[in-house]
């Protein structure tokens, strides 16, 4: 098995899934997964792309130990020159000097691919001059796919395809083929995108002599709208989603259902389960969709499932502003002062936040109140929460907290006492304490808060929030 990434940019979710497809059969079948980054591409390569691959590889649990590589395709250029001689001197494929203007002059407004003009013009190499495959003008081309059964297409319909530019480097087609063949690769799985290109790299193999591999194109990844997932209009780098604060483990299982589901209609599942019961034979080969909220609750639910201390490890990067993997760049750095960051408090805290957080980035907002010297204020809920009867409710809130016992039960009591005396329900009375304490008119609960905060703090914002009125 191969994965060919090109380092020309952030990690795409759909190559994620492509490689954990890959890995996964080349465990089950006794194989080997290599990786090939396929960097011809000199405009648009970096090295730090390169590098991103190899982290968000490991960020998912391909280990750099775990495959063979990366091998670079731009090694292999030697071969590449040297099978395109090999098609060319076999007559296998001929020169053309044919400019798009001028294909397109001869096809008329309906462009149809390459005519064939420069066929049996006997042009050898020079300036200007790609080679082009010659097509079978008979017969078809038969792809024996996993996923999609046997493809055929009528090789009259297949137009002579450039295969070497003008200064002799091999396009995408020969080089994917040659660099296959070099690594001895028996079974592709991709995206159903490269179908078309693939009975074009099949004839190449028969043309070399070669046996082509075992195909398995998979569903392409659409948007909620069934277009492509693409990264000019949609979110696709995993690194942007760990960033957020997704779960290596939830975006891996959930990148394993585009297209493919465990039995007895599971969805969440050990990875042992899913390395165990993946068939490429029971890929729906139907468009896949990328389910943004879906992931988000696939989240949530392995948060809920992490112990409290792997709960405290997970959420560190955002509490300390540190990058959350390997390689990776810092995420944002929480608004509070690091000396007034307490682990205990958040220690104190963090069961309460587990339970209500489907993203670990939204950590800050929840615990927040606890390590800033004032809480960071939301406008529109101080203005929804602060309305006439607020002022004597916080004033008769200072009264009964500086003398009531400091935990969560008694200061419930407290204050449900405090607003039936208003005639009140606890929900109405709790809002300008919220709002006064935490900043916000939601969060983790609020009397657990308030006993975390400490008497002290809790009074003083209690007072500043009276003051302001």
């Amino acid at each position: 098995m191969r994965f060919a990434p090109s380092p020309t940019g952030m990690f795409h979710v759909g190559g994620a899934r492509s490689a954990l497809q890959n890995w996964i059969y080349a465990k089950q079948q006794g194989g080997v997964f290599v990786l090939r980054i396929e960097d011809t591409d000199a405009a648009r390569n970096r090295p730090e792309w390169t590098e991103g691959i190899l982290n968000a590889l490991a960020w998912i649990g391909i280990a750099r130990d775990t495959y063979e590589g990366p091998y670079f395709q731009s090694s292999y250029a030697e071969q590449h020159t040297a099978a395109a001689h090999e098609l060319y001197t076999a007559g296998k494929a001929y020169y053309c000097d044919c400019t798009r203007e001028q294909i397109q002059e001869r096809s008329g407004p309906q462009f149809r691919g390459y005519d064939g003009f420069c066929r049996d013009r006997s042009l050898g190499p020079g300036e200007g001059r790609a080679l082009r495959f010659r097509t079978p003008d008979e017969g078809s081309t038969v792809v024996v796919d996993l996923v999609r059964g046997e493809p055929t297409f009528d090789n009259k319909l297949i137009e002579d395809f450039v295969i070497a530019r003008a200064d002799g480097s091999a396009v995408f087609l020969l080089a994917n083929v040659v660099d296959d063949m070099t690594m001895g690769i028996t079974h592709v799985i991709r995206a159903e995108e490269h179908l078309p290109n693939t009975p074009k790299q099949q004839l190449l193999w028969a043309a070399l002599g070669k046996t082509p591999p075992v195909w398995a194109h998979v569903p392409v990844v659409v948007n909620e709208k069934r277009q492509k997932l693409s990264k000019r209009r949609d979110k696709v780098a995993l690194e942007q989603y760990r960033d957020e604060g997704y779960l290596a483990d939830a975006m891996r299982n959930y990148l394993m259902l585009l297209g493919w589901a465990p039995s007895n209609d599971r969805e969440i599942v050990p990875w042992s389960v899913i390395e165990d019961e993946f068939r490429l034979e029971e890929v729906n080969p139907s468009p896949a969709f990328f389910d943004e909220k879906k992931l988000r609750a696939f989240n949530g639910e392995y948060i809920r499932a992490l112990t409290p201390q792997e709960f405290t490890d997970a959420c560190r990067p955002w509490l300390t502003g540190t990058p959350v993997a390997p390689g990776g760049t810092p995420v944002a750095a929480p608004p509070w002062d690091p000396a007034d960051y307490d682990p205990k408090v958040f220690d104190a805290l963090a069961p309460h936040a587990q339970t209500r957080i489907a993203l670990l980035a939204e950590i800050v907002q929840n615990v927040d109140f606890a390590f800033l010297p004032e809480p960071a204020v939301d406008e529109a809920a101080w203005a929804k929460a602060m309305k006439d009867g607020a002022a004597d409710l916080l004033g008769a809130a200072i009264a009964a907290f500086g003398t009531a016992a400091w935990d969560a039960e008694s200061l419930k009591s407290t204050l449900e006492a405090v607003g039936a005396e208003r005639g009140l329900k606890l929900g109405k009375a709790q809002a300008p304490i919220r709002v006064a304490v935490t900043g916000r008119s939601v969060g983790l609960p609020l009397f657990e808060s308030l006993e975390v905060l400490g008497r002290d703090r809790t009074l003083a914002r209690l007072r500043a929030a009276l003051d302001k009125l």
